[in-house]
């Protein structure tokens, strides 16, 4: 992440039981709690995938949280990937 601009983003895969389990409820009150902004989603393999835009700061905060999750949630894996901030997203949202 480039420390220098105070806007960055991240796209992250999480693997696990991830699914049914409350995660991107849990997810969207986190991203929302540290003033994130972007999206969660499940996928068709059982993954959930989201995007996030924020300070460094607070999105190492939420991707630290993404390795254990919510309670009932066992994560294997979590993949994140930096990426180029949109700037349309007014709050953080379920798609």
């Amino acid at each position: 992440m480039d420390e220098k601009n105070p806007i960055q983003a991240v796209h992250c895969k999480i693997f696990g039981i991830v699914q049914g389990v409350g995660f991107r409820y849990s997810v969207q009150a986190e991203a929302r709690r540290l003033g994130l902004t972007g999206w969660v989603r499940n996928c068709s393999d059982g993954s959930v995938e989201l995007y996030a835009e924020g300070s460094s700061v607070q999105l190492r905060h939420l991707v630290a949280w993404l390795h254990h999750g919510p309670p009932g949630a066992e994560v294997e894996r979590v993949e994140t990937k930096d990426a180029k901030p949109a700037g349309t997203f007014q709050r953080f949202s379920i798609t």
